[in-house]
Formats: structure tokens, C-alpha cells, sequence
């Protein structure tokens, strides 16, 4: 298996993408890079311009907002199989939050301008993708009005 192989294969291994027909597939690849991150590195930081979407495969990253007082304070947790950043849809969008590796973590990074363009390009892809990425923000709202609600504070 050639190393183009290898990694369209990574690429399909995860959630977000294991939907994709193999020509969608094809397109995203064009948009891709692996990316390693440290213990204690970040990912991006609040204020930087989005350009990116991360397909977590491995690790731990911390979503943290820093506030006055206080510091920084983790808001979410993201595992493998999760998705990093929403921000890069838009042009010229900023991060809202600081993004830092907790554990060495492994992720796909898919280039914002490119995801896009291949989008705009392939209306089926774009309607993939944009459901996956609402698929993942329903998760997430779940999680915070769990959080939200603290159901587990006075569990036994």
C-alpha cells in the first residue's frame, strides 16, 4: 500500500468522514495534513484567525477560556474520534477559545479555504460535511446542558 493509500485510509478511519463516498473522500484528502501536538502545546489560541478543522484520531484537548480572576479554565474536554474547531467556516473568523493538547494527541488537519472550495465545488460534499458538522454541534449543546444542569453533582 503506497503512503497516498495509507493516509486516505487514515483519513477515512474517522467518524466525521467515514460517510464520505470515495470521490468526497478524494477531495477532503487534497485539504489534509497530520499534525502531532505536545502535552502543554496549543493548538490555537483565542484571537488567532481560524483557518482549520481538526479531526481528532488520538490525545486529549483541552477547550479553555481564560477568565479574569481566574485564568484559564477548561470548558470541554475532546477525545479521539472528536471534531476541533467550527470557526473556519466563516472567512476571516477568529477563535473563541484557546485549544491545548492535555496529552500527546494526533489529528488531521483540514485547511478552512480548501475544505471550502471543494465544498462549493461538489454541492454533495458540501451537504455532507455541513451535516456531520451539525451533527457535531447537537453533541456538543447536548453536553453542555448536561454540564449545565450538573446532573452529576449529587449523583451516588
Amino acid at each position: 500500500m503506497s503512503t497516498t493509500a495509507e493516509e486516505l485510509a487514515s483519513l477515512r478511519e474517522h467518524p466525521f468522514t467515514r460517510a464520505l463516498a470515495e470521490p468526497q473522500l478524494e477531495r477532503l484528502f487534497r485539504c489534509w495534513a497530520l499534525v502531532q501536538v505536545a502535552p502543554g502545546e496549543f493548538v490555537f489560541r483565542e484571537g488567532d484567525r481560524a483557518e482549520s478543522l481538526y479531526l481528532l484520531r488520538a490525545g486529549q484537548i483541552a477547550l479553555e477560556q481564560n477568565v479574569p480572576g481566574r485564568g484559564p479554565v477548561t470548558m470541554e474536554t475532546l477525545r479521539g474520534g472528536d471534531v476541533l474547531g467550527f470557526s473556519w467556516m466563516f472567512e476571516d473568523e477568529r477563535w473563541t477559545l484557546d485549544a491545548r493538547a492535555v496529552e500527546p494527541t494526533e489529528m488531521v488537519a483540514l485547511d478552512g479555504a480548501c475544505v471550502r472550495r471543494q465544498m462549493l465545488e461538489d454541492p454533495a460534499l458540501g451537504l455532507a460535511i455541513a451535516t456531520q458538522l451539525v451533527h457535531q454541534l447537537y453533541h456538543r449543546l447536548e453536553r453542555v446542558r448536561l454540564q449545565r444542569l450538573d446532573v452529576y453533582r449529587n449523583a451516588p
